[in-house]
């Protein structure tokens, strides 16, 4: 009865051999293909999606974890789940490219009337502030307080616009019309403050 007992139980030992041996080499298939599907992804998804390439990198580091420790079984069972994961990540990375490419291009059209507006705004808050300046009576409306603001705001604003045309130079033109955008709403602030009639006002009135 024990021989016949140990003879099962050997035979049932060899049989879950067999079986690991057969899950082995489709498990080291499953994580050899799922490494390769996100190489082929990794620099478009990390920037695009960092946030969920980290979290496929770590899906797939759990079945490499389950290979090293002989688990195939495991591996086998993740791996469909991983498989879509990846494939959900290069999809993500890849709308996310095709927006950031449609941004790019609407900011590189933005950036012409930009580019011609914004500098006239900023000569025109200039002269404005240089005129007031030389007044030894403010017009009604204007303070001491907003034309002092004026003159610390342009310097602001020629920095940002220095930057904006730096970044349209090396083709960043989101960048360049966001810092533009940004002079020229400071400007037409500016331009309020100092009772100004429009971009192209350099005169002394006063509303």
């Amino acid at each position: 009865m024990n021989k016949q007992f140990n003879w099962l139980l050997a035979t049932l030992a060899a049989l879950l051999m067999f079986g690991c041996t057969m899950d082995k080499g489709p498990a080291e298939q499953a994580v050899a293909s799922a490494e390769t599907s996100l190489a082929a992804v990794r620099d478009m998804a990390q920037k695009y999606v960092p946030d969920q390439l980290q979290a496929v990198e770590t899906q797939l580091g759990t079945v490499k974890d389950s290979l090293a420790k002989g688990d195939y079984k495991a591996v086998l069972a993740a791996s469909p789940a991983l498989t879509t994961a990846i494939s959900n990540l290069k999809d993500a990375a890849a709308q996310k490219q095709a927006e950031s490419e449609a941004a790019a291009n609407k900011a590189k059209e933005d950036w012409g009337p930009l580019s011609a507006d914004v500098p006239k705004m900023v000569a025109a808050v200039q002269s404005r502030v240089d005129e007031l300046s030389k007044m030894r009576h403010l017009p009604k409306g204007v303070t001491k307080e907003s034309l002092e603001s004026a003159k610390s705001g342009l310097t602001t604003m020629n920095s940002t616009w220095t930057d904006a045309s730096n970044a349209s130079t090396s083709g960043d033109f989101v960048t360049a019309v966001s810092k533009a955008q940004a002079v020229k709403d400071q400007a037409t602030q500016v331009m309020q403050s100092l009772k100004m009639n429009g971009a192209g006002s350099t005169g002394g009135s006063s509303s």
